[in-house]
């Protein structure tokens, strides 16, 4: 298979223009229709999702690289980008060698009897997509993220996914009553109050709810969950971080499901 390959010098190029606004405005993807797949791990994760590259970019410097060669043919387009340009894009502080630019898959609906996650305001890009990496890897189908969180397909995001977002169904900036779609118990977790997790039944298939880093759940929203569960801490600490959080309910839903 040929390979359209093409040199970016220029840094107007209208390519290079498209990713920088991707960088530097994190839901930006929504207008471009595009999300960007910073270095050699995400690019991997989606192809091996079936998710169609719109145009690969290496740096101009690692177009030799025999280990990264095996990926040209999977993209529409090869852009081989100028070594002083490529130091000017993407976010990293330790530059990748390739980057990609995939289509957005757009605002998903809720699919019903799916085990989820929903998420309530979660506003640390970080602990968004450390959330989705608990998920994918904890036997979750969907991620359901309510208006109000960090843009679900920002770079950020993305990278703290760790290609999480490949294996999920993921619907953003949804409205509460769309979580009625979910038809399935939902479950939320608080620091303060609610049955230990230790002791819970824990309904299979359910969604777990995850809230704001400060405000945990929303008031409204805790009152359409059918359990509250609690996460022991003998140390005596007041809450743990809702990452963390979602990791050790995530992987207990998991083991029960196991047993």
């Amino acid at each position: 298979m040929t390979v359209e390959r093409i040199r970016i010098a220029s840094r107007d190029n209208p390519l290079l223009v498209r990713v920088r606004r991707l960088n530097a405005t994190p839901d930006a993807y929504r207008q471009l229709g595009l999300v960007w797949l910073e270095g050699e791990h995400l690019v991997r994760a989606a192809l091996a999702r079936g998710w169609r590259l719109h145009e690969l970019l290496v740096a101009a410097q690692r177009e030799g690289d025999a280990a990264l060669q095996s990926l040209w043919p999977q993209a529409a387009k090869l852009r081989v980008v100028d070594d002083t340009l490529w130091a000017g894009i993407g976010s990293l502080s330790s530059k990748a060698p390739v980057a990609a630019l995939a289509s957005w898959p757009g605002g998903l609906a809720v699919l019903k009897g799916r085990r989820s996650v929903v998420l309530d305001r979660v506003q640390d890009a970080g602990n968004l997509g450390s959330i989705l990496r608990s998920a994918a890897a904890f036997g979750v189908a969907q991620g359901v993220a309510l208006k109000g969180c960090a843009a679900l397909w920002s770079p950020k995001v993305l990278r703290a996914g760790m290609g999480a977002h490949f294996a999920l169904h993921l619907v953003e900036a949804a409205d509460e009553p769309a979580l009625d779609g979910l038809d399935m118990p939902l479950i939320a977790t608080s620091s303060h109050h609610g049955t230990s997790l230790l002791d819970a039944q824990l309904p299979d298939p359910c969604a777990w709810v995850f809230g704001h880093e400060g405000q945990g759940v929303a008031a409204p929203l805790l009152q359409r969950c059918t359990m509250r569960v609690g996460i022991p801490q003998p140390g005596g600490e007041e809450s743990i971080n809702v990452a963390a959080a979602a990791a050790v309910c995530l992987y207990e839903s998991m083991r029960r499901r196991a047993q």
